[in-house]
């Protein structure tokens, strides 16, 4: 047997943390931030017998998945609670987790007692390696858990003082709003699906049918707040004539029916927060813009002024209404920087026609962060860019990216190149520059946790120095 020890400090009490534990969506905030794990069940507390139940790919084989599922075996509130593999990869998991309070801190220690597969053939792999085969990914699997565990309950205590909400997210199975529904579930709010599909039994859902315009606006009532961040993905598939429609369709429409049934409730939301994207700038090269700058010119201007001007009945009705103009969000799971991963990691990664264009970026967490501030703050409303505040050249892009990985990142692909590969699609949100600043963000205090590009590459790949 094996064993891997992790002690993290928090700035909380011991019931807050242990608190922070006991809601469904630690389990997501706590999976490494580049691991691609789909969570096929979570019960919703810790007590013996309850299980969490999960798939992800299989180390060297990723079209492999594999099943791990995790029971709770003891429960001792707030000081203990543990769980054992009952399958998985490990022919032994067991883990413990152990809560004490310092001096108003609280120190989690998390305690693991292993085997590795196949009995003495693995302990030899293992041995022969110096231990570090598993005890390294299990060094950065915790390190991940640290820096979560830590940022969500401070990020939480900012707004301690108000009363929990209770949220409506449309869009909550993307990228990002896997993670936003996560975060507001462990800071204590009551947080409910807008799903297109049949619904969960049991689950905080609501239907919805936005491509057949169906959507009964008596199930909005009661909502302190109502988050859209659906549409059709931008950079999935070449941009065809029906695939633009299909990408204006899926945000103007959804958002025009969401903004009219919310402007007929008598009981109205406290807030509508929209996903827009810096798409609204369109190609500008060197010129700085900020949340107060002109609209840009081509397919991606006229979707983002469409899709904002289709939630003018909610503004109009007097709800608090917040516009995220959010750039490329860093995640090694999806998105722009998902899709440069597998190239840039075989060495082949470089300069993109040029490399000159800036690109205007934000951490996951940021994203998750920024948007609960501005939920949280009735003060906000209106247009916020939701970028770091340092964007970067894609040049200089690629060549932190290369370091971080460890791997050459000199190989360029030229504008032709992308347009015979990616056609318009990939001209647009590879080759347009835009040199977006958060100044409202940064005026009404959001502190960024990642203000460079490097240290939001390293926590989201978890390659920290």
């Amino acid at each position: 047997m094996y064993k891997f020890k992790h002690v993290t400090t928090v700035d909380a009490d011991i019931d807050a943390t242990f608190d922070w534990f006991e809601h469904e969506g630690s389990f997501r905030r706590l999976m490494p931030p580049w691991e691609v794990a789909e969570e096929v069940r979570a019960d919703e507390s810790l007590e013996v017998g309850s299980q969490r139940v999960f798939r992800f790919p299989a180390p060297g084989a990723p079209f492999f998945k594999m099943t791990w599922v995790a029971e709770h075996t003891a429960y001792n509130p707030p000081h203990h609670f543990a769980d054992k593999m009952v399958k998985g990869p490990f022919w032994h998991w067991t883990h413990n987790h152990n809560l004490r309070e310092v001096d108003g801190k609280t120190e989690v220690v998390d305690d693991v007692t292993y085997q590795v597969p196949f009995g003495p053939l693995g302990n030899l792999a293992d041995t022969v390696l110096g231990g570090m085969l598993v005890k390294s990914r299990l060094s950065r699997m915790f390190k991940a858990r640290e820096l979560r565990l830590q940022r969500d309950l401070e990020r939480h205590s900012d707004f301690s003082q108000l009363p929990r909400k209770k949220i409506l997210v449309a869009g909550s199975s993307g990228m990002i709003g896997t993670q936003l529904v996560a975060f507001l579930d462990t800071g204590g709010h009551d947080v409910w699906r807008l799903v297109r599909r049949n619904l969960k039994p049991g689950a905080n859902e609501i239907r919805w049918d936005p491509e057949n315009n169906d959507l009964d606006p008596n199930l909005l009532s009661g909502f302190d707040v109502i988050i859209h961040l659906g549409g059709e993905g931008i950079g999935d598939k070449r941009w065809s004539a029906k695939r633009k429609q299909a990408i204006r369709d899926s945000r103007v429409n959804s958002t025009k029916l969401l903004s009219d049934a919310i402007a007929s409730l008598d009981e109205k939301p406290e807030a509508f927060i929209l996903a827009s994207a810096i798409g609204w700038y369109g190609d500008r090269g060197n010129e700085e813009l900020n949340e107060k700058s002109e609209i840009g010119e081509g397919f991606l201007p006229d979707v983002c002024k469409e899709w904002e001007r289709a939630a003018s009945a909610v503004e109009e009705a007097g709800v608090r209404t917040v516009y995220l103009r959010t750039g490329i969000v860093l995640a090694a799971t999806g998105g722009a920087l998902g899709k440069m991963l597998f190239p840039f990691k075989m060495g082949g990664g470089g300069p993109m026609g040029g490399g000159k264009q800036w690109m205007s970026w934000i951490s996951l967490d940021d994203q998750i962060y920024a948007m609960n501030h501005l939920m949280m703050e009735e003060s906000s409303r209106g247009v916020y860019n939701v970028t770091a505040p340092y964007p970067v050249r894609q040049r200089r892009f690629a060549k932190v990216l290369g370091s971080v990985l460890r791997r050459p990142a000199f190989m360029p692909l030229p504008r032709f190149v992308i347009k015979i590969l990616f056609g318009e699609m990939g001209e647009r949100l590879t080759l347009d520059s835009q040199r977006v600043l958060p100044d409202r963000l940064v005026e009404e205090g959001y502190k960024f946790v990642h203000e460079n590009v490097e240290d939001g590459l390293r926590d989201s790949l978890g390659m920290w120095r």
